[in-house]
């Protein structure tokens, strides 16, 4: 819930809002911070999640990773779904377009000890995964979606391992299924139902459409909601609770280059106003660090700093940073190389301010989702639309 407290500290009284929410219940787990990492592909690996961890509480998912990639033990999937030895709560996020393969995958998971927490991908909206029926194309299916979740639900549930879902409001404003999705999975016993407040079509352009979220968390009062889309900074956060009462919020785009942002989060569910304000000298401190994990994670140098290269516009946004030396850094050939880009950085100035703040990452613009051939002709499988789906599942990662 959001109070209102006196502030003792200025001659104004000011009055300034304190975020009070609980912890998040999770089957067995307790989230102390309700925050949620979002999966992104190809930046919550275990390196991006360690500096997360080091601000903040919360809870913190890897990549999204295929069904099918893991029943077949594909290495790179393995290697996705590790965690440090120090995560409390181990937690992955698994995408598939088949009930029996998603089951395989989690029974996997489940009886190899490989994760505390599962989530399943029903919110992706890039053109790859929705064109084969995937991501936030799926729930259109409801036959589909229904046996997915009762599946995996059923599956997790061998080890009391709790199952949530993350969506999205629909394919476009005319094909909406996060409603009668969310009482699907709520009636299949799952955990808690994640919200992103777009749909496909919008991609990440435009605004959330935080009033959906907040008539799924009217709609379905016994399981907890989480609200994705537009959390930039703890301000935002607090706006949300405010404005649609949910139980935790889920960060993506906006903790880019921000690792930060989970301490900033923090603060604000324990009422704290202190922020993050690093300047210029902070910011290489991190993204070095932050390029020594991603060695360390990959075992490879120059696979790791092809990583971090396309964190650094992420990193200083908003800072004054030359074009050439930004074109240096990211095109990075060793951590040497690394450190003496960064000693060119003007240490001396501190925190940019308003330039750094607000939305951050790719946009794009509205667009027509890409669909399988008469999807949405029906809100039943076909015999031929369960054929065109064995190609879904043949990467690695949805993303």
């Amino acid at each position: 819930m959001i109070t209102e407290e006196t502030s003792t500290d200025s001659p104004q009284q000011a009055r300034t809002k304190q975020l009070k929410l609980p912890p998040l219940q999770l089957g067995k787990h307790t989230i102390d911070t309700p925050v949620v990492l979002a999966p992104m592909a190809g930046v919550t690996n275990k390196a991006f999640r360690r500096l997360c961890r080091e601000y903040g509480g919360g809870l913190y998912v890897t990549e999204m990773v295929t069904a099918r990639s893991l029943v077949e033990r594909n290495p790179e999937s393995l290697r996705i779904i590790e965690h440090d030895g120090d995560e409390q709560i181990r937690s992955i996020q698994i995408y598939g377009v088949d009930a029996l393969n998603v089951g395989k995958a989690i029974r996997l998971v489940v009886e190899e000890d490989r994760a505390d927490h599962i989530d399943l991908n029903f919110g992706c909206p890039v053109p790859k995964v929705t064109k084969l029926g995937g991501g936030s194309a799926l729930p259109w299916k409801t036959d589909l979606f229904t046996a997915i979740v009762q599946t995996a639900v059923r599956e997790a549930s061998r080890k009391d391992i709790p199952l949530t879902i993350k969506m999205r409001k629909g394919i476009d404003e005319d094909h909406l299924t996060y409603l009668e999705s969310a009482k699907i999975a709520r009636d299949s016993g799952v955990a808690a139902i994640a919200l992103h407040g777009r749909t496909a079509a919008q991609h990440y352009s435009g605004k959330a459409d935080w009033d959906s979220i907040a008539r799924l968390r009217e709609a379905i009062p016994d399981v907890p909601i989480l609200g994705n889309g537009d959390i930039f900074s703890a301000e935002d956060a607090i706006a949300m609770v405010e404005q649609t009462g949910v139980d935790g919020i889920v960060v993506g785009r906006g903790c880019q280059g921000r690792p930060w942002l989970f301490g900033d989060l923090q603060n604000a569910f324990e009422g704290s106003e202190e922020r993050h304000r690093p300047a210029v000298s902070e910011v290489a401190d991190m993204i070095y660090r932050h390029a020594e994990l991603l060695v360390e994670t990959f075992g490879d140098e120059t696979r790791g700093l092809r990583e971090i290269r396309k964190h650094v516009a992420w990193y200083f946004h908003g800072y004054p940073v030359g074009g050439r030396l930004r074109a240096k850094m990211s095109t990075v050939p060793t951590l040497e190389a690394f450190r003496e880009y960064l000693a060119e950085l003007d240490h001396s100035i501190g925190y940019p301010g308003e330039a750094v703040e607000g939305p951050r990452g790719r946009a794009g613009n509205p667009k027509k989702p890409h669909l399988p051939d008469g999807w949405l002709d029906s809100r039943l499988l076909g015999d031929a639309e369960r054929l065109g789906l064995v190609g879904a599942e043949l990467d690695i990662s949805g993303g």
